[in-house]
């Protein structure tokens, strides 16, 4: 049920790390916020406790943004529960996922691409003039083709890189309705499942980028970030915000070792 009418934000892929800080971020800065999940409805509703004890509203909702099905009852429910949307954070992202490569070679595209506008097209309808996209990326996907990448990432990276161009192939469309699309791009970020993932493949090799920038920023940092990106009207549309080394600190050769 509607409770008032104020500003609203949704998170994708909220449960945990960048998108658990950025919900609890927003719900600082007054929002209502929603988030989604797919499979952890218990630490969903942790962060949901925590956006709550900003005072404002939170509402946690199980959905795969890769199914149509879920998709639509996402936002038949967000309907019921509020009648804007200032700020959609596109977090939720894939690709690392050995059961799901193994059912469709494709996913990676399916999650970081095609959900990510399919859930930007049945946002739009809650968006009011003024409203932001933001899209969480890597330095690694933000610049795909242009750097090395890191070891097992690089679909994941060009499914990003894809999901960011098609997004910003939008920005005409999202400009007329008064909707403004940002970037945030991040590094490899503290005590996040990525990191973990990709240590599997190249042991040492958060140590090493520590080495190359002096410190890797964490998941709170990084929603802190995103959070005041959407509440900053200065930012122009097309915005990109980096956290973390300058983009021209990655390397252009392969540095570390694999496994």
């Amino acid at each position: 049920m509607r409770e008032r009418l104020g500003h609203a934000a949704l998170v994708t892929g909220g449960s945990r790390g960048i998108g658990a800080a950025t919900a609890v971020a927003l719900a600082a800065r007054g929002h209502d916020v929603a988030i989604t999940y797919r499979n952890k409805a218990a630490r969903a509703d942790e962060v949901i406790a925590e956006v709550r004890r900003h005072g404002v509203r939170g509402l946690a909702l199980g959905c795969d943004i890769t199914v149509p099905e879920q998709l639509g009852a996402l936002f038949a429910a967000l309907h019921a529960w509020t009648e804007r949307l200032d700020v959609l954070a596109l977090n939720a992202s894939g690709g690392l996922e050995r059961e799901a490569l193994l059912a469709d070679p494709n996913y990676p595209f399916r999650i970081n691409r095609d959900a990510q506008l399919a859930t930007l097209d049945a946002a739009l309808s809650l968006m009011p003039r003024g409203s932001t996209v933001v899209f969480v990326t890597s330095h690694w996907a933000h610049l795909f083709g242009q750097v090395v990448q890191l070891p097992a990432y690089d679909g994941v990276a060009e499914s990003k890189h894809a999901g960011e161009m098609a997004l910003r192939a939008r920005q005409e469309e999202l400009a007329a309705r008064g909707v403004r699309l940002l970037v945030v791009t991040g590094d490899l970020i503290e005590g996040t499942i990525t990191p973990k993932l990709l240590e599997r493949k190249a042991p040492g090799l958060a140590g090493e980028r520590r080495g190359e920038i002096g410190k890797l920023p964490t998941a709170g940092e990084m929603g802190e970030i995103i959070a005041a990106a959407a509440n900053n009207p200065a930012l122009p549309a097309g915005h990109t915000t980096v956290v973390g080394g300058s983009l021209g600190s990655l390397p252009r050769r392969q540095t570390w070792r694999t496994e």
